[in-house]
């Protein structure tokens, strides 16, 4: 969120966007990574974690995908 004011990019509203930013859920954002909030995961866990966040990214480009067909 620009300026953390909870507009969103642009200023279109929260979860707009990309989801990359400080108050973004999942693996990325949501266990404090570069947050100060540091938690050491067993090998298992960061296993599930990394495909669950595997499958948000391939819905993530299937839409931008999809959309590219729309726009063209």
């Amino acid at each position: 969120m620009p300026n953390l004011n909870g507009t969103g990019p642009q200023g279109q509203g929260p979860q707009t966007g990309w989801g990359r930013g400080p108050c973004g859920q999942g693996f990325r954002q949501g266990f404090g990574r570069g947050c100060g909030m540091r938690r050491r995961f067993t090998k298992k866990e960061e296993l599930v974690m990394l495909g669950e966040e595997e499958k948000e990214l391939e819905a993530e480009l299937l839409a931008v995908k999809e959309q590219l067909k729309v726009l063209k």
